[in-house]
């Protein structure tokens, strides 16, 4: 290829090559961006309501060592909540200013949403250890009429974790896929019909 071959290659327009979304097309990929939003903000201060919540709760409990133990376990709770929030507040940041101009643009979009599903699965997936320890501290402070055999509290720990990590799991499906899911799908299959065309 020689330079003046080159040169024509460098200068082609680039838009023949990526198309453009009309803007109608970015009027229905912005509604379900605007829901997403909502929800994100709602997801927010609930979060920090709880945490909130959870930090009056500890300071009332008795004796000092589960009052002790139950602030330790809510702060480390909350550091990881930090992190994660964090990744999500990036993907807000991304979507309240979305230029969604080309195809490519909005399937980078779709990379970030399937990317933060992935974080929001690690997010629930990492309070596993914080149950487990909530459950430990919860059978150890309860005062029992009769001392538990050690059978009864291997028992009661394995049912009360296994109960918990099921419910943390429906709850984390149901809360995503109500909240961010079914907007994520819109979003796809307005993908799918733009690439269609």
């Amino acid at each position: 290829m020689n330079i003046d071959e080159l040169k024509n290659v460098w200068n082609e327009d680039v838009s023949e090559e990526t198309p453009e979304i009309s803007i109608e097309q970015r009027n229905k990929i912005n509604l379900p961006l605007e829901k997403m939003r909502k929800n994100m903000r709602m997801e927010f201060w609930s979060i920090i309501g709880i945490f909130i919540f959870s930090f009056i709760v500890c300071a009332f409990c008795q004796p000092f060592k589960l009052q002790f133990y139950i602030t330790v376990l809510v702060a480390s709770m909350l550091l990881v909540t930090i992190f994660f929030f964090s990744k999500f507040f990036r993907l807000y940041s991304e979507i309240s200013n979305p230029v969604l101009k080309t195809y490519d643009s909005l399937k980078d979009l779709m990379m970030q949403f399937n990317l933060n599903k992935q974080y929001y699965l690690s997010y629930y997936l990492s309070f596993v250890p914080f149950i487990v320890c909530e459950i430990i501290i919860v059978i150890e402070f309860i005062p029992w009429p009769h001392p538990l055999s050690e059978t009864k509290t291997v028992i009661i720990l394995l049912g009360s974790v296994t109960l918990g990590l099921f419910f943390l799991y429906i709850c984390g499906q149901f809360w995503f896929n109500r909240y961010y899911g079914r907007y994520m799908v819109h979003i796809e299959n307005l993908l799918k019909e733009f690439k269609k065309e």
